[in-house]
Parts: C-alpha cells; structure tokens; sequence
C-alpha cells in the first residue's frame, strides 16, 4: 500500500457531540417552526450545509437574518476549539510517513473545518486534503475518493481509506478499489449499518501499521 488516507470526525478526531448540540439547540430555539419541521429541515439541510455557505444552511433552517453572522461565527469557535487530535494518531501518521505511505484526509465537514485548520495542529501532516465544503463533494461520492488519489499520486487500489464508517464512507471507499478499514475504538461500530461489517477493523489506529 502506497497511501493511507484517513477520515477526520471520529478518527481522527473526536466529534464533540455535547458541544454541537448545544449550538444546534441555540438555533432551534430561535427557528419559529415546531421541533419536528426544524429536524426534518436539519436532516434535509446535511448536504447543503457540508458543501456550501453555513450562512446560506441556517438560513434555509429558517434562523432570522440577524442571527445569521453571529452563529456561522460560534460554528468556526466549534471548530477551533474541536480540531485537537485523538491520542496516538500523530505517532501513526509520524510512522507512516518514515515508511513512505503517503497520507491522505476525506472529511465531510462544513466550512469552518478548513477555514481554521491552518490554526490547529494537524496543519501540514497530510499529504493531501479534501473538504467537501471546499469541492462540493460528499461521501461516498466517487470522485470525492479519487480526487484524492489523484492529489497523492497513487492508484486507488494502492490505498486504505480508514473511518468510523458515516456517510457509507467505507462502501464508497471501495467502490472505487481502495481497501476499507473500519476504526471502532470502543469494540463495536456506532453506526447500525455496519452492524454485520465483516471487513478490516482496528481499535486503535496504530494498527493500520499492520497493513502497509
């Protein structure tokens, strides 16, 4: 294997969970609709919201004009804040890259994910990164994957994409040829979909040394 690219939220780092609702609650609760309509334009929001403006996201959720600029502002604080890496994965990648793999990122994330990582310290680890808020592109498209691969330099059959499993991002994965590695650090996925995943699995992400 020539590369190992990685997804960012729960692999790489941890997804705040209790942080994100708090500021998805914020803007609930200034929306004038009933909870039900607001979470069904949440979840009808997702893409929207992962490859293109935020502003234009809270917007179509129905948040007033004059709370708009001061909650995209709290959401790139979030990032800020949450953009820290889990234990272990920086020696991983520091070991990766004395062998010679190449090191990719995949994320679907919105746009304050790229706009504060040149402030966090996994700025200039990756060989390669795309955002799906910068290329309008979403797991498990395709080509959100082979873009990537292209930006290596390697074929996708010479490269492991390794995730948490969202998105389908391990089928999309290997549709496309690459070698899905599914990272549950807690035992078991925390995605019902991948109940009966019968693929690659790690614990802890030093075990992707094992594969290259």
């Amino acid at each position: 294997m020539k590369a190992v690219i990685f997804d960012l939220w729960d692999t790489l780092v941890e997804w705040p969970v209790a942080d994100a609702e708090v500021l998805k609650e914020r803007i609930a609760a200034l929306v004038t609709v009933d909870p039900e309509e607001f979470e069904r334009r949440w979840r009808d929001g997702y893409r929207a919201s992962q490859t293109g403006p935020l502003a234009d996201s809270y917007r179509a959720l129905g948040l007033p004009d004059e709370h708009v600029e001061s909650h995209v502002a709290a959401r790139h604080e979030f990032a800020r804040r949450a953009l820290r890496l889990r234990p272990g994965a920086r020696e991983t990648m520091e070991r990766l890259r004395e062998r010679g793999v190449k090191i990719g990122l995949i994320t679907v994330c919105s746009e304050e994910v790229p706009a504060a990582w040149p402030e966090t310290e996994l700025a200039g680890l990756f060989d390669a990164e795309t955002f799906s808020s910068d290329c309008g592109l979403i797991k498990p498209d395709p080509e959100i994957y082979l873009a990537t691969a292209r930006a290596l330099g390697v074929d996708p059959n010479d490269a492991i994409f390794v995730g948490d499993g969202a998105n389908d991002e391990l089928g999309g994965a290997e549709r496309v040829g690459m070698t899905p590695v599914l990272f549950v650090p807690r035992g078991e996925p925390q995605w019902a979909a991948l109940a009966g995943w019968t693929g690659l699995r790690i614990t802890s992400l030093d075990e992707v040394l094992g594969f290259v």
